[in-house]
């Protein structure tokens, strides 16, 4: 029986071949054999190497972008060889030719289904029998393993029909409303393409409504009254709880409480209560992701793609992961590894928990894959990169610490009667550090209250009082990090119930997997860019969310709609044509009725608003405008002046400033952060000599 294995990608077949005692490298293949598997065929893809048609493959109309053309519904649902690909899909389809057993061994999720079966299915071989390959972990033994145990591939193939599905609905809304927005926009003296999307589209608007919630806040002045409390014993302050929106109210409410310096208090309780906090959940992706933005201001993507090598290094386990638990086997290995991942760390611990906890250790809640942890490989730190260190150390430190015991103190709560006021004082006393060893600047460290004397009930204390003055602040821009919370807990936000339950069920507005590529997709779009590390909208952002505001393709309900039926999908609840079907309907309704968006709309400012925003410059060439033109800088006089300006040079994102700057004074000033070949950090000046960037360096 001649068997072909289907990975996702070169390094992945590799680490597979490498587990079998007998392996050769070929041109696209490995031959194998050995661990119970006769001589068999190891191929792969470069990731998807099949993609839907083209809109102008189906009908040549529909190549031009006319509002006459919409809507586009093909009769079906057509994939290609992705052209770049074909020499490798051509090694695969012929070795699946010869097959007689297909495993399925790409990544472990929805997309990793949806790659092979459509590789299978286009080579004509679907109907051949298909197993699956299910690990979380590249480790030799783990890969050993889970060939000795192969799943049979029906019971994944739903997934598969979750993803084609998902796969077919975002080309349909995608090409459908992208072009009907776009060209309703230049209808209205508009330029450029504005996309839209199932995903990208809710995630935009999400940061759009923080923008406006920060430009729209009024801050209000606030009063708080203040007791200090002083015996024998030590001095404590104590706080009223009512806030009192001017300085007079405040002083009112004291005159009518005879709240004066130096009258006498009564203690009316002194609570202590001994509390414990446990060790943060092990990461998930979307938690890693928020982490290393807060941390080390990585964005989602290159934490994503960081993690994702560590995967493929073999010293982490599947990084696409929802989940904060894992199960008993993997408890078990990182207790007999515990050591070893301690020295790693530098750290120790002197009573290691050694039982199970359910708080990270529950079979049940993990789904697919569970959280991202240290693997039994211990990498060499000094050989990994600067990131690849970082993303190791914290996902090893979170790990850890779920071995110590928890943090411990004991809670003081003391309530001081003035005059019939109550005010009241906690604080606290350190019992035991417990996992804050491990995870020492912890989110608890930065919140201890101040250690309060050993007064006792009854005791009579003299009283002074203070006023503060507050103000009310807005909340605050989205981070990347923030941003990944916000999508992944988006449920929270919606006033319907039902809403909030979907999303609750579906991890909100996209997927761990997924959710790096959509802001990276909306910067690239020119939705969105970064001031220092905040999201900023830009004005075509802005234009686009005023546009669509009213719509079911800005907000997270019709995302909560479309989750539940896909999840019925996978569930073999749901098919995919009544959703194809209800996602025409919808762009049928939206076809008719974006063009009254469009009245007493304020596009015209807003166009003009565009093009000052895409204005960097003067041209050094031509003196006509630099602007931007998303991946670049450029001349707006194209083709007749092909002056550029890289966005990024030597590993180092140009500041706008530095490039207005450089474009005004042939100079910037000294920028930080560039990298050398070698991957050696320096800075350094630019300077424009004979229309081309340069470094320049201070002698």
């Amino acid at each position: 029986m001649s068997t072909v294995i289907l990975a996702e990608k070169p390094s992945q077949a590799q680490a597979y071949a490498e587990s079998f005692p007998s392996n050769q490298r070929k041109d696209g293949f490995y031959i194998v054999s050995g661990n119970g598997f006769d001589e068999t065929i190891i191929t792969y893809g470069f990731g998807h190497l099949v993609s839907l048609y083209d809109p102008q493959e189906y009908q040549e109309e529909w190549k031009n972008w006319h509002l006459d053309n919409l809507p586009i519904f093909p009769n079906e649902y057509k994939f290609k060889v992705t052209k770049d690909k074909r020499k490798q899909y051509n090694i695969v389809k012929g070795h699946l030719d010869k097959a007689d057993n297909i495993i399925i061994a790409t990544d472990t999720d929805r997309e990793g289904e949806a790659i092979a079966r459509l590789i299978i299915r286009l080579s004509g071989n679907d109907h051949k029998p298909i197993q699956r390959l299910w690990i979380n972990s590249l480790e030799k033994d783990e890969i050993q393993k889970g060939f000795q145990n192969l799943k049979n591939g029906e019971d994944y193939y739903s997934s598969f029909v979750e993803a084609e599905t998902r796969q077919i609905a975002d080309w349909l809304v995608g090409m459908n409303l992208t072009r009907l927005y776009t060209l309703q926009m230049q209808k209205n003296g508009m330029d450029g393409v504005f996309s839209i999307g199932r995903v990208q589209t809710p995630t935009l608007f999400l940061i759009y409504q923080r923008q406006q919630e920060i430009e729209n806040f009024v801050k209000k002045p606030f009063f708080e009254l203040y007791g200090h409390f002083a015996n024998q014993k030590g001095n404590y302050i104590g706080k009223y709880k009512k806030r009192f929106d001017s300085a007079d109210e405040l002083e009112a409410f004291k005159d009518e409480n005879q709240l004066k310096d130096d009258i006498e208090a009564i203690i009316t309780d002194v609570k202590k209560e001994e509390k414990r906090t446990y060790a943060p959940k092990l990461f998930s992706l979307s938690d890693l992701q928020s982490e290393a933005n807060k941390r080390f201001n990585l964005s989602a993507s290159e934490t994503l793609k960081v993690a994702q090598g560590l995967y493929e290094k073999k010293y982490t386990s599947y990084p696409r992961s929802d989940s904060n638990y894992i199960g008993s086997p993997e408890f078990a290995y990182l207790k007999d590894n515990l050591n070893n991942y301690l020295n790693l760390a530098n750290k120790a611990i002197a009573e290691p928990q050694l039982e199970e906890n359910k708080r990270y250790v529950n079979s049940a809640k993990v789904a697919e894959h569970y959280a991202i942890i240290p693997t039994k490989t211990v990498p060499d730190l000094e050989k990994l990169t600067e990131n690849e260190r970082k993303i190791y150390e914290l996902i090893l430190l979170r790990t850890i610490a779920i071995f110590e015991k928890p943090y411990r103190y004991e809670e003081t709560t003391i309530l001081t009667n003035a005059n019939g006021i109550e005010f009241k004082t906690t604080g606290k006393v350190e019992l035991d550090k417990g996992f804050k060893r491990i995870l020492s600047d912890s989110k608890e460290d930065k919140d201890d209250k101040e250690v309060l004397p050993a007064v006792a009930k009854s005791d009579t204390v003299t009283a002074n009082f203070e006023t503060k003055k507050g103000e009310t602040k807005p909340p605050k821009p989205y981070t990347e990090g923030t941003l990944l919370t916000a999508m992944k807990n988006v449920g929270r936000t919606l006033e319907e119930e039902n809403e909030q339950d979907i999303l609750k069920e579906t991890e909100g507005i996209g997927t761990e997997a997924t959710r790096a590529s959509i802001i990276e997709n909306i910067k690239n779009k020119g939705y969105i860019r970064l001031n220092k590390k905040f999201l900023e909208v830009t004005e075509k952002g802005i234009t686009l969310c005023e546009i669509i505001k009213d719509d079911p393709i800005a907000n997270a309900s019709m995302t909560a709609q479309w989750e539940k039926y896909l999840n019925k999908i996978k569930e073999e609840q749901g098919t995919q044509e009544a959703f194809i079907d209800s996602i025409g309907r919808f762009i049928d309704h939206t076809i008719n009725t974006v063009p009254d968006n469009f009245k007493n709309s304020d596009i015209q400012v807003h166009a003009k608003k565009i093009m000052d925003d895409k204005m960097i410059g003067t041209c050094p060439k031509c003196q006509h405008h630099i602007v931007d033109k998303g991946k670049f800088y450029g001349c707006e006089d194209y083709p007749n002046c092909k002056f550029t300006l890289p966005k990024k040079w030597s590993g180092k994102t140009i500041p706008k400033s530095n490039v207005q700057q450089l474009l005004e004074k042939g100079i910037t000033s000294e920028i930080k952060g560039f990298k050398s070949k070698k991957g050696k950090a320096f800075n350094a000046k630019l300077k424009i000599v004979e229309n081309k960037i340069t470094f320049d360096f201070d002698k």
